[in-house]
């Protein structure tokens, strides 16, 4: 897969952005990355959307910046020579995709319908936009529309916001999410750049879902594990249950029957997803030990350890059932 695609896949969500003002674009690209979403679609509705598109190139290379709304083949040559690295359109325009494919520039063209999907697919697309989401069907109609196209994956734009986000998520053929919620226009000329972070940093968390999965305890053998378990279990009334290697008390507390990992143990850490997890941590320049991910029968991976100790405890990440 196209690399650009590939890191719009792991980032999980394209803040799409309408700028009046190009002198916005630094300070909005800037709240963005503080957001902990160092993403950006440019629309080219305004006269100011290629000089922002420069702007942000120039100053916030960092950032994963795509040009929106492009209609020609015109438009898409000032915005890539303005620093675009991905073109997105409303629908799906052949003279546009062919310039694109033939270019090899990455990019998402709006479909809508079987047809549009059609005719993606023999251009070599498998990724496309789904816009506008909601007025479309939303989440029913990426279900019926993906069902004999299991080759493509969308990223539904229009309509999405942070009360359907994981609805969207959660379905196996959608490929990101686009949105301008994160990016209002009143917050952008208002100047209100610590509003888009918290926005932003909000949408990250709702799409990561981090949350305790279970904390895990060493203990020297299994006689002292049982003995831990069961006090756990009578103190809090957590029911019991025996395993091979470890001990429950409920479902929160693993209590191991040998020395593990981790000086003290672990504490596990369940996300909603394992990948855009390892993207999102590793940009925070947080080491992940790849020689300890687990993975499914299809390949997927549902398990993999943090290379840094936290108060002596390893942290797993585990993918949500």
């Amino acid at each position: 897969m196209n690399e650009i695609l590939k890191s719009i896949g792991e980032n999980g969500l394209v803040p799409v952005v309408k700028i009046d003002n190009a002198a916005d674009a630094v300070p909005l690209g800037k709240a963005l990355i503080e957001g902990g979403l160092p993403v950006a679609e440019i629309t080219f509705r305004t006269d100011a959307a290629e000089q922002a598109i420069k702007n942000i190139a120039d100053e916030l290379p960092e950032i994963l910046l795509g040009a929106g709304t492009v209609l020609s083949v015109e438009q898409a040559k000032k915005a890539i020579a303005a620093g675009a690295r991905y073109i997105v359109s409303p629908g799906f325009n052949p003279k546009l995709v062919e310039f694109c494919v033939k270019n090899n520039i990455a990019i998402t063209p709006g479909c809508g319908n079987p047809t549009d999907i059609e005719m993606a697919l023999e251009y070599g697309l498998n990724v496309v936009k789904f816009f506008p989401a909601e007025a479309l069907g939303g989440v029913s109609a990426i279900k019926a529309m993906g069902a004999p196209y299991t080759m493509i994956k969308f990223i539904p734009t229009g309509g999405v916001n942070d009360k359907n986000l994981m609805d969207y998520l959660s379905l196996p053929n959608v490929f990101a999410c686009g949105g301008s919620w994160m990016v209002k226009d009143d917050l952008i000329k208002t100047g209100n750049f610590t509003e888009i972070s918290r926005i932003a940093r909000e949408a990250v968390g709702i799409m990561l879902g981090f949350d305790l999965a279970h904390i895990g305890i060493n203990c020297v053998d299994a006689e002292s594990s049982l003995a831990t378990t069961k006090q756990f279990a009578e103190i809090f009334n957590f029911a019991l249950k025996e395993g091979n290697s470890s001990n429950f008390a409920g479902t929160g507390i693993e209590v191991n029957k040998s020395m593990g990992l981790g000086k003290n143990g672990h504490i596990a850490i369940k996300t909603n997803s394992i990948q855009r997890a390892v993207a999102f941590l590793e940009k925070r320049a947080v080491e992940i030990d790849m020689n300890t991910a687990k993975k499914n029968p299809s390949g997927q991976m549902v398990a993999v350890y943090l290379t840094q100790q936290i108060g002596g405890f390893t942290i797993p990440l585990l993918e949500k059932i």
